[in-house]
């Protein structure tokens, strides 16, 4: 009888023991949600004049997590083309479609315009190349921060200015409560990113847009800006999508890297493995940067190929 009891009350143990170990297994190795922030597939934009058709986008794929992704290419790949299409900032006699556009649980194809207002600037924000363009001139820079706030939660002034204030110096301007009163006149170029960049950051994002940023800033300060962005997205789990013409850059800044030409993604890359890079195109245009430690005395021409635009 008590061997019984002895054999019961082993069984009873055992099966609270695996009952237990399950529970132990949900909390130590919880379930990891390895969903993409950004899924796009198969993304053309055409431009449409009259008869004329302007291809400027032609099936571009690529997937984004909480990481920094560069898309390089030369003047007029459709670079740029792709971030404003994420947004739906594209003229009207632009055609946009894709088999899919998936950003979180929102499908960016099947938004509304006023569905797009509630994701542009709030959830997912752009940084546009120059501050000098993309600023009012007549509107201190404090109040324009404010406003992107205003625009997502309006009547609310007094907390619009403070998270303005508070975006200054999480973007590291000094004298912030000065700053916030300056025009945009009365700011250098680095300081006009910066705040920008704020201004894209008050609404807590998850997904940025970049578009060259650094390209008018010197090399001081684009280090500086280049530091912030870094710093931003692994502190506050962002995408980064990176746009630039600097191959460079984007080798030692990004985690991958997508090389657009003619509309077309030719190769997607490791940033680390850029001088593996298999795609000629790609191959050619490390190849024609200056390079300070070894003089050539005249630097490659890219030989573009037909085949480029069908591979």
């Amino acid at each position: 009888m008590g061997r019984n009891h002895s054999g019961l009350a082993i069984l009873i143990n055992s099966l609270a023991f695996n009952f237990l170990g399950d529970g132990l297994r949900d909390i130590l190795d919880p379930v990891v949600n390895n969903a993409p922030l950004l899924d796009v597939r198969d993304l053309c934009v055409d431009f449409v004049n009259g008869s004329a058709v302007t291809h400027a986008v032609r099936g571009v794929s690529f997937q984004l997590g909480h990481e920094k992704l560069a898309i390089v290419g030369e003047s007029g790949s459709g670079k740029s083309t792709v971030g404003r299409a994420l947004l739906q900032l594209h003229p009207k006699k632009a055609r946009v479609s894709a088999s899919r556009m998936q950003f979180a649980d929102l499908d960016l194809q099947h938004l509304s315009e006023a569905q797009m207002r509630g994701v542009r600037g709030k959830r997912i924000s752009m940084i546009m190349q120059d501050p000098k363009y993309s600023l009012n001139p007549v509107v201190c820079v404090g109040k324009q921060i404010a406003e992107a706030w205003l625009t997502h939660h309006p009547g609310r002034k007094d907390e619009a200015k403070a998270r303005a204030l508070e975006m200054l110096e999480v973007v590291r301007i000094r004298q912030p409560e000065r700053v916030y009163q300056l025009y945009p006149h009365e700011i250098s170029g680095g300081q006009g990113q910066r705040i920008m960049i704020a201004m894209m950051l008050i609404t807590d994002p998850e997904l940025i847009i970049a578009d060259e940023p650094t390209s008018a800033l010197d090399v001081s300060v684009r280090l500086q800006v280049l530091g912030l962005l870094d710093d931003l997205v692994q502190s506050r789990g962002l995408g980064l999508i990176f746009i630039s013409h600097d191959i460079n850059l984007v080798r030692s800044f990004c985690d991958r890297v997508l090389v657009m030409y003619a509309g077309r993604v030719v190769e997607s890359i490791a940033a680390k493995d850029l001088d593996n890079a298999r795609h000629p195109y790609t191959q050619g245009l490390i190849n024609s940067l200056p390079d300070m430690q070894h003089c050539r005395p005249i630097l490659p021409v890219l030989q573009r190929q037909a085949s480029w635009l069908t591979d």
